[in-house]
């Protein structure tokens, strides 16, 4: 039993000696060595391939969709770890552990918790927890950077601060445990008598090595489980704290280790991000705000080309337009919405987009400007707009089921007159199918369905919809031929009532 004890021991020093040896290579990435590991993604549901398209286009490497649904797989190195934080369509970010696509569960729940337990002391952590230490320290560079000129004015101003922050820092090296290496007990030996005082002064100073935190988050999909999400979390998170002798803490942790299990597939990692990447452009919220990982993914679904006039007619918040001056910012948006609470939160967070790239020193600009309208007679000259991108009202939190068999067939008829015919498309999100299946039947001769993505909105099944718009001349088409007929008897018959008044 001794051996053994000494041997778990052993393994236990080893697995958390790993990260500890890779702060040579985070404070200079020059001299530490490169790795390779798979980072997995969670993205809009309904656009892992967009997702994929985006990381080979701006990573360079292939992007695998996973069997569930909402994630993406892809190999990165870790110095260009830096930029899975730059993609534009993922939500959350964490480095796999280990993969099992066919998991053999026990048949009883005891058996099936003890192997979880047991698998804890048995994964390869050490490149994981490598990677968790360099995007910290990543994360504190950029946190550096958004400081700017405040933070250095601050250290002029006050230099008796900088032991202090000195002191800060060395204690953030020593989270994990470290083993010296010989070269360190050379290098050591070297010191001088007047940086041996300096050193046993930010010793005396410095406060205690602060002890890992860590939860385990268990999310879970599929009905032949034996166990809940609540027990695999409560099982494995102990083994993993009896490993490492970290401490838990379900609110105010370090590390948040992922156990992700999918029918029989289990991906065990370690978060990278410790909020949604999609927080990045609202501050202004309404009832019915999208994340902007989703607008991107309608965006990137219709393409934006250099100069394109791109239009979005109920624009809420201003998140889909927002997201397309920042990114595509070769276009020019005009976002519009017939109420005025929402065109002043579109103007509050074009400002404060505007006001966090000044802080920044980048140019504050954006190609976007901002209308208040009514819809059905859109203040724009016909066949003038090259994409129309919108999220229309489901009939839930906005309108109703009833008045959107009125809303969409006069929204598809006021798009398809601004719009470019035989060049312009529009992408629309909407959860209410059976009217806009019925609106678009409708509307034969002014759109053309292309393409269909269903997406999870907050739990709702809908659907964004590619529309091209034909190259029939607006007014022309039967539908509108006959509302203008309408339109034109409707002021007759006015007209024929007066004159007998």
């Amino acid at each position: 039993m001794s051996s053994q004890a000494e041997e778990a021991a052993e393994q236990t020093s080893n697995t958390v000696e790993a990260p500890t040896s890779s702060s040579s290579t985070e404070t200079d990435p020059t001299n530490g060595t490169i790795i390779t590991v798979t980072v997995g993604a969670t993205v809009p549901t309904g656009f892992e391939h967009t997702a994929a398209e985006e990381v080979k286009e701006k990573i360079g490497v292939d992007a695998r969709v996973s069997k569930d649904r909402g994630r993406i797989y892809f190999p990165i190195t870790t110095d260009k770890l830096f930029q899975v934080h730059l993609l534009r369509s993922v939500d959350n970010l964490f480095v796999v552990v280990a993969e099992y696509d066919h998991y053999q569960f026990k048949e009883s729940k005891e058996e099936t918790l003890n192997e979880l337990q047991e698998l804890a002391s048995k994964l390869p952590w050490t490149s994981a927890l490598e990677v968790w230490r360099l995007n910290r320290t990543l994360k504190k560079k950029k946190g550096h950077r958004k400081a700017g000129n405040a933070t250095r004015a601050k250290s002029n101003a006050e230099p008796s601060e900088v032991p202090a922050a000195a002191a800060a820092a060395e204690t953030e090296q020593q989270e994990l445990p470290q083993v010296m290496s010989p070269d360190d007990d050379d290098a050591k030996a070297e010191v001088t008598p007047d940086s041996e005082t300096r050193q046993q002064d930010l010793e005396d100073t410095a406060p205690e090595v602060k002890l890992i935190k860590f939860r385990v988050t268990c999310n879970r999909a599929g009905d032949k489980h034996s166990f809940s999400s609540n027990e695999a979390a409560r099982d494995f998170g102990g083994a993993v704290q009896e490993f490492f002798q970290w401490k838990a803490d379900m609110t105010k942790f370090d590390i948040e280790v992922l156990l992700n299990i999918h029918n029989d597939e289990v991906v065990i990692g370690i978060a990278l991000t410790e909020e949604s990447l999609h927080r990045r452009n609202i501050s202004h919220f309404g009832p019915t705000t999208l994340r902007s990982t989703l607008c991107y993914g309608m965006l990137r679904l219709c393409k934006p080309q250099e100069s394109d006039i791109i239009l979005d007619p109920m624009c809420g918040t201003g998140a889909i337009p927002l997201e397309g001056a920042i990114e595509f910012n070769e276009s020019f948006y005009i976002a519009g919405d017939n109420n005025d609470m929402a065109v002043n939160r579109t103007v509050n967070n074009i400002c404060h987009i505007q006001k966090r790239r000044a802080d920044k020193g980048s140019p504050c600009g954006l190609p976007i400007d901002t209308v208040q309208w009514d819809l059905s007679n859109l203040p724009i000259r016909t066949s003038s707009v090259d994409i129309i991108i919108t999220d229309m009202p489901f009939g839930k939190r906005m309108g109703s089921r009833k008045k959107n068999w009125d809303l969409y067939p006069s929204c598809l008829r006021e798009m398809a007159r601004v719009c470019r015919p035989g060049s312009g498309k529009a992408v629309l999100l909407t959860q209410d199918k059976k009217c806009f299946a019925k609106a678009i039947s409708r509307m034969g001769g002014l759109w053309r369905k292309l393409h269909t993505v269903w997406v999870n909105v907050g739990g709702l099944h809908a659907g964004v919809y590619l529309l091209k718009r034909t190259g029939s001349v607006f007014g022309q088409t039967p539908e509108d031929v006959h509302e203008s007929r309408g339109r034109g008897d409707a002021q007759k018959d006015e007209r024929d009532d007066k004159e007998l008044c």
